[in-house]
């Protein structure tokens, strides 16, 4: 079973940056795809950033393109969300997910694609 664990949220200022990682366990980590979204009260998950295994191939959501960065280091079995230049809308929980890879390159870009997620870290910004 693999188990997924957010970190890097908290309460940041509009303008500021952030960096969540997401580390995993229980499986090949190198054969996952993996994702990041997020959820904000009433509203649906949605896609922030996705990777493919070997993190040659992202997707990112028109929201955030330009200032968010997905990356992966496969010998840390850790994904990760650089967020620069925060705005008020990026407040949300912000999940981490992963999916058995099913061809090279491959992204996913839909919540019911990924079999695991993690818990989730809250990402607030303040204006």
């Amino acid at each position: 079973q693999v188990q997924l664990v957010e970190s890097g949220g908290g309460l940041v200022q509009a303008g500021d940056s952030l960096r969540l990682s997401c580390t995993t366990s229980g499986g090949t980590f190198s054969t996952y795809a993996m994702g990041w979204f997020r959820r904000t009260p009433g509203k649906e998950r949605e896609i922030v950033a996705v990777i493919s295994t070997s993190g040659g191939n992202t997707y990112y959501a028109d929201s955030v393109k330009g200032r968010f960065t997905i990356s992966r280091d496969n010998t840390k079995i850790t994904v990760y969300l650089q967020m620069n230049n925060l705005k008020l809308q990026d407040t949300a929980v912000y999940y981490c997910a992963a999916r058995r890879q099913a061809g090279a390159g491959l992204v996913y870009t839909m919540v019911s694609q990924y079999d695991y997620w993690g818990q989730g870290t809250q990402v607030t910004v303040s204006s």
